[in-house]
């Protein structure tokens, strides 16, 4: 789904802004680290939060991942929510930081729950 010549996109430490659709029906759009695995794009999220509330009810959901590189280059992804895995160990949430800080995440609270949610790819556009 992802073309070729955009993939590298993907692979880059680039920023994510993830959009929702709120519980009026307005959108929900924030920046986020990601990871993608060749077939679906992962976030990192905390289910208190609204954005994961959204993604709940209407699994649907656009990214906008500018080039780091160039910024007159980007992917945008439509898809939706293929999976939910816990991240009880913060495993994935402290690749992520360390892909991007150079370290573990360094904002856990006490207790925080942390999952993964994976977005499979339907549509996208680039430039």
């Amino acid at each position: 789904m992802i073309p070729d010549d955009q993939v590298d996109i993907l692979e880059k430490n680039g920023f994510a802004n993830v959009a929702t659709i709120g519980p009026d029906g307005e959108p929900q759009n924030n920046p986020v680290w990601f990871a993608w695995d060749g077939e679906t794009i992962a976030i990192s999220q905390t289910p208190d939060k609204q954005k994961f509330r959204n993604l709940e009810r209407d699994p649907r959901v656009a990214l906008s991942i500018l080039d780091p590189d160039n910024p007159y280059r980007y992917l945008e992804v439509r898809g939706e929510v293929a999976e939910v895995e816990p991240d009880p160990d913060y495993a994935f949430i402290h690749s992520l930081a360390n892909r991007y800080m150079g370290q573990d995440y360094p904002y856990l609270q006490p207790g925080e729950e942390r999952v993964i949610v994976k977005i499979r790819p339907l549509h996208t556009t680039s430039l």
